[in-house]
């Protein structure tokens, strides 16, 4: 996965940054370290050291062991057979929990508009490494509620639709990381075999959604999407839970057009292009 950075200022050398107040407050060897990942990401995420330096105003002496350290601590990493730094994978990591504090914040409307358009339960999960973990719930607005767990580490998550809509999109090795330990029967609706577990998650994949029917908990059945960021990473979902009473395909279909249509606006919120565009299209469509 390759992030979209915003080319920078071509190959001219960035001017020196004027002190302030504040710098005598400030650790040189980490400023000047925060700077390099900057001008990284300026230069269009990867760079000579040459380049670097110029950019920098700082020497090559101090710019080569200023990334050493970074590419120690996985911010930064030399390019396989070419002499070129880069970001490295853990500005990601960073990115996504940042994302992942955020998410909650600017997620809550729209479990807000899920919860009154369908009366059920709803759900926010996330990624942490290599566990979705439930980071808030809106309860059903029925006397009949399904009960399906509260915030924390979401267990089983092969048989959830939260689960199964953020695992559609990950690769399969990673799939198989999370699942590393068993495939809970939960009931006898449950997927307990990691092949089948992947032929699923593809038809999640090709519907943009995914389903629970009676597979976490008898006589519930649930349905999830993801919510996908400006590189189509799914950085979380959102789902909604009815008991099999309430179940009509008049009301699971409100469910799926409430749940899509929730986590398509909060991606396009996060800057992914796919709903960007289809929330355009929707707007035109209106308007004609």
């Amino acid at each position: 996965m390759v992030a979209t950075i915003l080319p920078g200022p071509g190959i001219q050398a960035r001017p020196p940054r004027p002190r302030t107040e504040g710098d005598r407050h400030s650790i040189q060897s980490v400023d000047r370290a925060l700077f390099l990942l900057e001008t990284i990401a300026e230069a269009g995420g990867e760079a000579t050291l040459t380049d670097l330096a110029n950019r920098t105003g700082l020497n090559i002496s101090t710019c080569h062991h200023l990334l050493a350290t970074l590419i120690q601590r996985g911010f930064a990493a030399k390019v396989p057979g070419r002499r070129l730094y880069a970001l490295g994978a853990r500005i990601l990591y960073l990115g996504h929990a940042c994302l992942q504090v955020d998410l909650p914040r600017r997620a809550q409307p729209y479990l807000e508009a899920v919860n009154r358009a369908t009366g059920e339960t709803v759900h926010l999960a996330a990624l942490q490494g290599d566990s979705i973990v439930t980071l808030a719930v809106r309860e059903a607005r029925h006397a009949i509620r399904v009960d399906t767990g509260r915030v924390g580490r979401l267990e089983s998550p092969h048989a959830t639709s939260i689960g199964k809509a953020i695992m559609a999109w990950l690769p399969e090795d990673e799939i198989g990381r999370m699942v590393a330990h068993g495939m809970k029967r939960c009931t006898e609706k449950t997927i307990t075999e990691l092949p089948e577990l992947i032929d699923a998650l593809r038809h999640v994949r090709r519907n943009g959604f995914a389903l629970d029917r009676e597979e976490h908990l008898p006589g519930v059945f649930c349905i999830g999407a993801a919510i996908r960021d400006q590189v189509g990473t799914v950085i979380g979902a959102i789902s909604a839970s009815t008991p099999a009473m309430r179940a009509t395909d008049e009301h699971l279909n409100l469910m799926r057009d409430e749940i899509t249509a929730a986590t398509r606006a909060l991606s396009a919120e996060f800057g992914e292009p796919s709903s960007q565009q289809g929330a355009t299209d929707r707007s035109q469509a209106a308007a004609s």
